[in-house]
């Protein structure tokens, strides 16, 4: 049963995947063979528009007459416009055909550890092929990416073999739903060893909208200094019985953190509903929410529960003071 519904995912998503070579300038601006970046995306209707998804690494430097999307049929096509995001390397093209297969997007996560998912996508350059495995974890955050790496980190991880020219490809779940944007692999090799990241489609979406609708990214702030290494220790010494949460070491003058009262030493337990399970948690929570919006968060304080509300401010705004 399940190989006639993987056959008939494969031929309904393959044609809203895509092909990507893009040909980058150097430092003086000149194009080089040399610079030449493989990858993958899918096309989405996105704001009104019809756009293909991708990775940032993949179009990064390129202008757009260097970049070529090659369709499911052969053809090759240009992008019109592109916005890119460095915190998380997503990046948008706008694209004039308007009669193109699409793809549907999952709304939330869209799956669960354990749960069979498509990985479709360009690997070492051959096009449109379709990989299969399961979601092995969810929520990786923290990882090392080389240099400039991504800021705002909240991976799905898979088994599905994903390797150099998949980044910007779907990860497919079985009611045939976009849930990730595969982007990189955990890998001694260069090769797949089974270890596979995608960008959530909750936080590829969050980004796409706004790039496209705006322009740009607007993130939320809260206005804390986070303890990256919050230790068994530390917790019982805070009257906890062990590190969970995100710990309060400072608090940025005139932010919101500092207008509700948050101290030092506080433990932020649950932001907007979500239980925290650490400082990189709490993190992408508060960078996937709109700026100026009213958010509960649970505080344990001096051996107490707590309950806050506070409204985010702009991430924008705070960075360009200090």
């Amino acid at each position: 049963m399940q190989g006639a519904q993987l056959r008939r995912l494969s031929i309904l998503l393959r044609p809203a995947v895509v092909h990507i070579d893009a040909r980058k300038s150097d430092s003086r601006g000149r194009v080089s063979r040399d610079e030449e970046e493989t990858g993958s995306g899918v096309i989405t209707n996105l704001a009104d528009k019809v756009v293909v998804i991708t990775n940032r690494h993949v179009i990064h430097k390129a202008d757009l007459e260097n970049i070529a999307i090659r369709l499911d049929d052969g053809r090759e096509i240009q992008p019109s416009r592109v916005w890119t995001d460095s915190d998380t390397d997503i990046g948008v093209m706008l694209i004039a055909e308007s009669h193109l297969p699409t793809a549907r997007l999952a709304e939330g996560e869209g799956v669960q550890i354990g749960d069979t998912v498509l990985a479709i996508g360009s690997p070492f350059g051959l096009s449109h092929s379709v990989t299969l495995g399961i979601v092995s974890a969810k929520g990786r955050r923290d990882l090392d990416l080389g240099e400039g790496g991504i800021r705002f980190q909240n991976f799905i991880q898979t088994d599905a073999a994903i390797n150099p020219g998949n980044s910007g490809g779907p990860l497919i779940n079985l009611r045939g739903e976009v849930v990730g944007l595969n982007t990189c692999i955990a890998s001694s090799s260069g090769g797949s060893e089974g270890i596979g990241f995608a960008i959530p489609i909750s936080m590829v979406m969050f980004v796409a909208r706004q790039l496209v609708e705006t322009g740009a990214v607007s993130r939320a702030y809260l206005g804390v200094a986070l303890d990256k290494k919050f230790a068994l220790a530390t917790a019982h010494g805070l009257g906890m019985t062990r590190p969970v949460g995100a710990l309060v070491t400072g608090i940025t003058p005139g932010s919101p953190a500092e207008e509700i009262g948050l101290l030092p030493n506080d433990v932020i337990l649950e932001f907007d509903g979500e239980p925290i399970d650490d400082d990189d948690h709490l993190v992408s929570l508060v960078s996937m929410t709109p700026t100026n919006e009213k958010v509960r968060i649970r505080v344990f304080r001096n051996g107490q529960p707590l309950s806050l509300e506070v409204t985010v401010a702009s991430r924008d705004a705070f960075e360009q003071q200090e």
